[in-house]
């Protein structure tokens, strides 16, 4: 959230937590302030969404930086979010990374565990959100930081458990019904199916929708009505 796509108070009352981009991405302190308020207001936990600075590409873009530069990246993004939020007055719940980042970290472990530090090291008591299974989770908890299981409404998985590149086809799943499937199928089943067919193991603590799909509200809304009639609560980490 906070990328200017203009939706943001449309999606945030059917939300439990939100990833705020750091302006590095998209956006600017002003959106940064602007969405962490709306935030507050509706109760929404508050997590900074860190990424490459790669306004041009929407953060989707790898860039392959030393380890150090990644530590440096991600502790600039946290920390200005921590300043923000100690002067709203609420607290900073998680820490999420963003598209090709995201994406780095999951299969990298080397990244993952510097992202990880920073993290750790700006505020001990945030939690890391990273792919269910990945390497991200795993170097979080490796060095005792909270982590929270993410897997993804909008998106579709490989065999290994990693997600369909977006240059590929049926990457995104724009299928209501699909998407609110897929839900319900890794929180009650703990598993996913995959694009070959095959279903796969998956630990679902937290559902990610993109804030720029262009069915992100009717989204949100369809997944959070379908859990509540699941009797699945809907609540913080």
């Amino acid at each position: 959230m906070g990328e200017g796509i203009c939706n943001d108070a449309e999606i945030m009352p059917y939300l439990s937590s939100a990833n705020i981009s750091c302006g590095y991405h998209a956006g600017n302190i002003e959106t940064i302030i602007e969405t962490v308020l709306l935030a507050k207001k509706y109760n929404v936990a508050i997590g900074a969404h860190p990424s490459f600075p790669d306004k041009e590409n929407f953060g989707r873009t790898e860039m392959h930086l030393p380890t150090e530069k990644i530590y440096e990246l991600v502790s600039l993004q946290v920390e200005l979010f921590l300043e923000v939020t100690r002067v709203a007055e609420i607290k900073l719940h998680h820490v999420k990374p963003h598209g090709a980042l995201y994406n780095i970290a999951a299969k990298e472990s080397v990244i993952a565990k510097a992202i990880a530090l920073a993290v750790k090291d700006a505020d001990a008591e945030l939690i890391l959100y990273g792919l269910s299974g990945s390497h991200l989770i795993k170097e979080a908890k490796s060095i005792g930081l909270a982590t929270g299981s993410e897997v993804f409404a909008d998106r579709t998985y490989q065999d290994d458990g990693s997600l369909t590149s977006r240059k590929e086809p049926g990457a995104l799943i724009e299928d209501p019904v699909k998407v609110v499937n897929q839900v319900l199928q890794m929180v009650k089943e703990s598993v996913v199916t995959t694009v070959s067919g095959k279903q796969i193991p998956i630990e679902a603590e937290t559902i990610c929708v993109h804030g720029d799909g262009k069915h992100v509200v009717e989204f949100v809304k369809y997944i959070n009505g379908e859990l509540r009639k699941e009797n699945i609560k809907i609540r913080t980490m």
